[in-house]
């Protein structure tokens, strides 16, 4: 049960960055995913396995911009600062 919970998990984030509550995964027989824009649509995905299903469903959509903290910033300030080792 935690390999649909896992998809399921993927699906709800999609459906919150796009707007998109029809979002639908379905799993097949074999235990593969697959995406349609809602019940009795067209696949948007060949059937995949979970990990490659939720890779997947995690590059569709607007991405979150990633939190940066003034630490981050910093420490990338510093980086790009020190020459390259010989």
């Amino acid at each position: 049960m935690s390999r649909s919970t896992k998809a399921s998990n993927a699906l709800a984030r999609l459906k919150e960055r796009t707007g998109n509550q029809a979002y639908s995964l379905t799993m097949t027989g074999s235990g593969h995913f697959f995406l349609t824009e809602g019940p009795g649509q067209p696949p948007l995905c060949a059937p995949m396995e979970l990990d490659d299903f939720v890779a997947f469903v995690n590059a569709q959509g607007p991405q979150k911009a990633r939190r940066v903290s003034k630490l981050d910033v910093a420490f990338e300030k510093q980086l790009a600062k020190k020459p390259p080792k010989p």
